[in-house]
């Protein structure tokens, strides 16, 4: 049986962070754009896919929603802090989303009952724009990441059972690289290297770079966006800056 390492993220070293590259222009951060480019077929490179610790399994189907909010002073990316006692991903940062099911037609419907039941967010406010490409994770899951805009009104309420809190990110915050770091674990003679993207909690401190984040002595201040979910969103900067 192959151990996974047991570490805590926010205490591993950041080797570099993406403070040379440019931000996603601000003119594509909008609900017309986003369309557009969901409509093109632009080639463009992914990046980030996390190390499979397990290579005797076949790794399970799943689906996120990644949400979009209209809101008026620019798009919000809906979050969840996963629950503590989860067997997978606990107390994480998270789209909402999970396995699919034998009676959901495909990824789509797997992302909208899931969001539907971890956070009760009907799914006719939802406009599926399309999917990012599938990222496998390291316990074992093949995601596909819906993106889809969310249209106010709209209510959520997180399940207990798997959501500790609902937040959302500006989108704008982690389209620019310059928040981005990348954080490198070693261990038993290898290592594994993958994205951070910390968020301070309080709104007077949304501006903040990721170095300042860090430094905060409060590690509950600021939101550990990490593993799967900061590789996704990083292919998703990719995927926009083209």
């Amino acid at each position: 049986m192959i151990r996974r390492p047991i570490f805590d993220p926010e205490t591993l070293p950041v080797e570099s962070t993406g403070v040379r590259l440019p931000p996603v222009d601000p003119r594509k951060l909008t609900p017309d754009s986003l369309r557009a480019r969901f409509k093109q077929q632009l080639p463009w490179e992914q990046e980030s896919r996390e190390v499979k610790w397990r290579e005797d399994i076949d790794p399970r189907i799943a689906s996120v929603l990644v949400p979009l909010v209209v809101r008026d002073a620019g798009l919000t990316v809906l979050l969840t802090q996963r629950a503590d006692h989860l067997n997978d991903h606990a107390g994480q940062v998270s789209f909402p989303g999970g396995r699919q099911e034998p009676e959901d037609a495909d990824s789509v419907a797997t992302a909208l009952r899931e969001a539907q039941e971890e956070i009760g967010l009907d799914p006719s406010r939802v406009e599926v724009l399309g999917s990012l490409p599938e990222y496998l994770t390291g316990t074992g899951f093949n995601v596909t990441p819906v993106v889809g805009l969310v249209h106010p009104p709209f209510e959520v309420a997180p399940d207990s059972l798997e959501v500790a809190s609902i937040f959302e990110v500006p989108l704008s915050f982690l389209m620019d690289p310059a928040h981005h770091e990348i954080r490198v674990l070693r261990w038993e003679g290898g290592e594994r290297r993958f994205f951070s993207m910390p968020y301070p909690r309080e709104p007077d401190a949304a501006s903040a770079s990721a170095a300042q984040a860090r430094e905060l002595d409060d590690l509950s201040a600021y939101y550990f966006i990490w593993g799967a979910t900061a590789g996704m969103l990083r292919n998703f900067y990719r995927y926009l800056a083209v």
